[in-house]
């Protein structure tokens, strides 16, 4: 089998970092915070030997990405603008997109403003919830769980920034990466989200020191200010999706979740998926829910490597 191959690709007015392996029918693998290609190793490679061109890039603000300076340029415009411009350079007219966290919100926005584009969909643990026609997505944050929430702190240009440079790369990775809670994610008042969050002493079998360092030599490059401004620019998202407001995700989709990921039970995200308003806004929907937490993808890799490959399979027939 051929190796991973690395390049850079130059879309929507950024140059991409992509890894890329395989032969086939094109298969995107788009990475959530705090995250990069690599999140998706053990997919690129499981899929690329099932037949597929796996292309996995660096989102814009990420390792080997360009990384804009101002927030406005971190909408889900400018995310599918950088998708679409990743597909013309294969020169396909549609390819199999599969997401996770803000990834799987760059998949969602790219089905909804382009689903000419999608052959097939699968979100990992961030469904598709219906844009509010009258509370701004930050505001609905602080009246759901308050001001301790990372959505709410990542908000203010230089706070996280600084919260996060007091500790090693390699330290806020553990955080994050090792997150094994399942309530809400949110800091007691007077605190940092960063400060909050436990530094695991034993790494789960599942990664490795090793990998968890590929993660901080490419965070000590390229900072957090990129990743922190997809949040920033939460509430210009919600802007932009007025003309899309009650539209539905008309590809065919696979939905899968982790039943210990953060908040899946607490803040109903659990009756939300099963429940039959995520399936009218989503007509044509897979649910699948497994034991596992946030980064499903690297925790279990083998099940979702063959929920994803299971549903190419699928709609490659139909």
């Amino acid at each position: 089998m051929s190796e991973v191959n690395h390049q850079r690709i130059k879309t929507n007015g950024i140059w991409m970092h992509i890894a890329e392996q395989g032969k086939g029918p094109l298969v995107l693998l788009l990475h959530g915070f705090p995250e990069i290609w690599y999140s998706w190793r053990h997919q690129i490679t499981y899929l690329a030997n099932h037949g597929y061109h796996v292309v996995a890039p660096d989102m814009r603000g990420y390792g080997d990405s360009d990384s804009p300076l101002s927030p406005n340029s971190y909408t889900v415009v400018h995310l599918v603008g950088d998708l679409i411009g990743l597909l013309d350079h294969f020169g396909q007219q549609q390819a199999f997109v599969v997401g996770t966290d803000w990834g799987a919100i760059a998949g969602w926005h790219l089905s909804l403003f382009r689903p000419d584009r999608v052959k097939g969909l699968v979100t990992l643990n961030v469904p598709y919830f219906p844009r509010s026609p009258n509370t701004k997505p930050i505001e609905s944050v602080r009246q759901m769980i308050g001001e301790g929430s990372h959505v709410f702190q990542f908000q203010e240009p230089g706070r996280a920034e600084w919260s996060f440079a007091r500790y090693d790369y390699l330290t806020v990775m553990k955080k994050f990466l090792l997150l094994n809670r399942t309530d809400n994610l949110v800091a007691p008042p007077g605190m940092e989200i960063i400060d909050y969050l436990e530094t695991p002493s034993l790494l789960p079998s599942w990664i490795t020191e090793e990998d968890l360092q590929v993660y901080a030599d490419k965070f000590l490059e390229s900072g957090f200010t990129g990743p922190f401004n997809y949040y920033r620019a939460m509430d210009l998202n919600w802007e932009y999706l007025a003309p899309w407001q009650g539209s539905k995700i008309t590809v065919p989709t696979k939905f899968i979740a982790g039943d210990k990921d953060i908040g899946f039970e607490t803040l109903g995200t659990k009756e939300y998926v099963e429940g039959d308003v995520f399936k009218s806004l989503v007509p044509n929907l897979e649910v699948v829910i497994l034991d596992g937490h946030h980064f499903i993808h690297q925790e279990k890799a083998q099940e979702v490597s063959h929920e994803i490959l299971s549903f190419l399979s699928k709609i490659s027939v139909d």
